[in-house]
């Protein structure tokens, strides 16, 4: 956003983010969220709107006035990490037709082995599944990935508002179930993880569900 003074260039990047990491929401959430006026809310998205980051929607709650929600278009979305989408596609595509489908595989499993060995490492130490998750988290956060987890009635769910991987993971099937094991390695054996959202099928963000095992 070069175009903002200094100010209104932070304050653009929290909004944008904020509806990154909570999906479609109304300006005054959002000044709220900012901490600053419902105004100066609208203002910045307006700009936003103006570049093509941000969009609009009316919806209809019954008796009043329709309600305006904002969301990310897909050039907002594109705001955020993509782990050098390019190059990352043409070496899966280069695999794929040179060295064949059990050659890529054979990367993406050894991907998954250096992850998991890398998360153990960082994590050594770390006991109690909300700690491990805390400090989970934070490294997929500085990864790209914009994770926080919450509790809801006993039950844990982690949340990935940002693939940096996802046009890799949509080349490659194996990446998205090498994720998955991953995560599975790093709560332990103690829970059962479901994925319940998924930004590859279309969902704005990829959720995992922790359940005590029976």
């Amino acid at each position: 956003m070069e175009k903002y003074p200094t100010r209104i260039r932070n304050a653009a990047d929290r909004l944008l983010t904020l509806l990154k990491t909570k999906g479609p929401l109304p300006a005054s959430k959002l000044a709220d969220e900012l901490g600053i006026t419902g105004e100066g809310a609208r203002l910045h998205l307006v700009k936003l709107q103006e570049e093509g980051l941000v969009q609009p929607e009316s919806i209809s709650r019954g008796v009043g006035r329709p309600v305006q929600i904002w969301s990310l278009t897909a050039l907002g979305n594109a705001r955020f990490p993509d782990s050098h989408t390019e190059l990352t596609l043409q070496l899966i595509q280069t695999i794929k037709n040179v060295l064949g489908k059990e050659a890529l595989e054979s990367v993406v499993s050894a991907r998954e082995k250096n992850q998991q060995e890398k998360y153990h490492a960082a994590l050594d130490g770390v006991s109690g599944l909300e700690n491990r998750l805390d400090a989970f988290a934070a490294i997929r956060s500085k990864e790209g990935y914009l994770a926080e987890w919450k509790k809801e009635d006993g039950t844990y769910y982690f949340i990935e508002n940002h693939c940096p991987i996802c046009c890799a993971a949509q080349e490659c099937d194996n990446i998205c179930t090498s994720e998955m094991n991953t995560f599975v390695s790093i709560v332990g054996d103690e829970v059962n993880v479901s994925r319940q959202e998924h930004i590859i099928n279309g969902a704005r963000r990829c959720v995992y569900k922790i359940t005590p095992s029976v």
